[in-house]
């Protein structure tokens, strides 16, 4: 009975036309990992500026519920195409009249207290939209601080602006003093905390 084996070739052995395949091959495989890694780029890229975009927050405004040195995920598509409810927590660009002492910033986060054509004033430390108590049903602190507005001389939310507030009502600087913000200038819905990981969920 005859046995079939097999050889182990030498590469100098090989063809020739082997030999000057492998070049061929190597430049296609540089070629895929090319395009592959200049892909995976373009839809970071991507993601970054129309979905999604992680923030720092650097005070304490939105204490308890973001803390210095928390770092946020925001979801742009959700206010692309969604809607804003009061209590969303948004990112947007400072306006221009803020003005509450130490370094600029370019980005604000704070929480949605007033939606286009809302009423609002504020009585000691009690908040009132459109003439009802307003309930802030997440962890803030008190005192108000600040006033929003007499009951006799609300402030009336014009259309597509929002009134905004910090959680940490007695140091917060928000729309009690720069005003409504109007929804051009939101960057998206701060929706998810990554950091720290002792405190790592959805806000």
């Amino acid at each position: 009975m005859s046995e079939i084996g097999t050889e182990a070739i030498n590469d100098d052995d090989a063809p020739l036309s082997q030999n000057l395949a492998s070049p061929k091959k190597a430049h296609h495989l540089l070629f895929e990992w090319g395009l592959i890694l200049l892909v995976a780029l373009l839809v970071s890229v991507g993601l970054r500026t129309f979905a999604f975009q992680t923030f720092f927050i650097p005070s304490g405004s939105m204490e308890p519920t973001l803390e210095i040195g928390d770092r946020i995920i925001v979801d742009k598509l959700a206010v692309d195409f969604g809607s804003i409810h009061r209590g969303d927590v948004l990112v947007f660009k400072a306006p221009p009249a803020e003005n509450c002492g130490g370094d600029p910033v370019v980005d604000l986060v704070k929480r949605v207290v007033g939606l286009p054509g809302d009423k609002l004033y504020s009585v000691g430390n009690t908040i009132y939209v459109n003439g009802k108590k307003f309930d802030e049903n997440w962890s803030h602190t008190e005192p108000l601080g600040n006033a929003i507005a007499p009951a006799n001389n609300p402030v009336v939310v014009a259309p597509h602006h929002y009134f905004m507030m910090g959680d940490n009502h007695s140091d917060s600087c928000d729309s009690r003093m720069w005003g409504t913000i109007p929804r051009s200038d939101v960057i998206g819905k701060a929706f998810f905390r990554v950091w720290p990981l002792s405190r790592i969920g959805f806000l």
